[in-house]
């Protein structure tokens, strides 16, 4: 049973950089759309775009390298090559499995809110067998306004029919955090390679990975039966 004392009733997790390594692919996406126009995909041009929806991720990446393009063709290109190169690439983050058994054992429901569009969340989840292990999804095209608008951790609180202050979120962007702790949710930050000099000033709790004793002691589990 669950018996912490921020009495955390659900589990929220982010899923790029959080769950799956997809920043690693996205970077190498980026940085093909980009150099096939003649640009360099900068660190400051990704962590920009990190953690937003298709359209202000790309909108970002317009004015930035003042392309011809809308927004709507570069999501549609960028799609196509990340189907292509996810392959062997796709892994999940270290300590994810333990994590999804220990929530289950402790039946703690868990859902996903991402900023990708459910094409892409679909190429990720099935490959492991994810997509019956959460209670829903809500990806880029189920909100009106993306990270860090709280808009998708509302609705997820809605959805799981608990108070937002009884959902805890895992993130490992700056956008992603702000989003959830404007939601009012207990927000866990798990920092990235492609996101360690964000500001985390909004997050609950900060660890070094989903196995992180902290992690387990704020939901009130343990690692194994």
């Amino acid at each position: 049973m669950n018996t912490n004392e921020n009495r955390i009733r659900a589990v929220v997790f982010d899923m790029d950089g959080l769950m799956f390594n997809t920043e690693d692919v996205y970077g190498e996406v980026g940085s093909r759309l980009l150099r096939r126009r003649g640009h360099e995909f900068t660190p400051e041009l990704k962590n920009r775009m990190m953690g937003l929806r298709p359209r202000p991720a790309f909108e970002a990446m317009i004015r930035h390298c003042n392309l011809a393009e809308t927004w709507q063709q570069l999501v549609a290109e960028s799609n196509r090559l990340f189907l292509e190169i996810l392959g062997d690439r796709l892994k999940p983050m270290p300590g994810l499995m333990e994590l999804l058994d220990a929530l289950e054992r402790a039946e703690i429901p868990k859902a996903i809110g991402t900023s990708s569009s459910s094409e892409l969340v679909a190429a990720c989840l099935e490959p492991f067998g994810f997509v019956g292990r959460f209670q829903f999804v809500l990806a880029a095209e189920d909100v009106e306004n993306g990270k860090p608008h709280p808009e998708i951790y509302l609705a997820a609180a809605r959805r799981l029919e608990i108070p937002s202050g009884e959902m805890m979120v895992l993130e490992d962007s700056e956008n992603g955090c702000a989003a959830a702790a404007a939601a009012g949710a207990f927000v866990v930050a798990v920092p990235g390679e492609h996101s360690r000099e964000h500001d985390f000033g909004a997050a609950s709790l900060v660890v070094d990975s989903l196995s992180d004793p902290q992690l387990y002691r704020a939901l009130g589990i343990t690692p194994r039966g």
